[in-house]
């Protein structure tokens, strides 16, 4: 998953979050507790619906599993490919600019199209909103 995600503490407003999240019926938990020992990233939840998650969050761990998992991916192959491409275009720390976001920002509304999203509220134009807000984007120029 590719999120985008406000965040009061950040300049620009507004995170990519990059996430992989697995998912298993709690009585098979021990299989999501082996593959997060194994890959030394993430979390373990249990839903209240009788479902176990196992997430990884982050550039660099989603980055380096995906690239792993790649080669053996079936259905999730066109999910894989886009999210490796933005993540590869994602500046590091103060290397972010307002344009730069804005631009990410449209790449991840794009991504949304490949899962069954249902209730997304940050999208390229919230974000957009935002800066604008702010006046942390530079006018458009016109031509008189």
């Amino acid at each position: 998953m590719l999120q985008l995600v406000f965040r009061h503490d950040y300049v620009f407003g507004y995170q990519i979050r990059a996430s992989i999240v697995f998912y298993q019926k709690t009585k098979h938990r021990h299989f999501l507790e082996w593959l997060k020992e194994e890959l030394e990233e993430g979390y373990i939840r249990d839903r209240r619906d009788g479902m176990t998650e196992y997430t990884i969050v982050g550039p660099r761990p989603v980055t380096s599993l995906l690239q792993i998992l790649r080669p053996h991916l079936r259905l999730k192959q066109l999910h894989a490919e886009t999210a490796l491409r933005i993540l590869s275009q994602l500046p590091r720390g103060r290397e972010m600019n307002p344009k730069v976001l804005l631009e990410l920002a449209k790449e991840v509304d794009h991504f949304k199209e490949l899962n069954y999203s249902k209730k997304r509220t940050n999208t390229s134009e919230t974000v957009y909103k935002f800066l604008l807000d702010k006046n942390l984007l530079n006018p458009v120029e016109t031509d008189s």
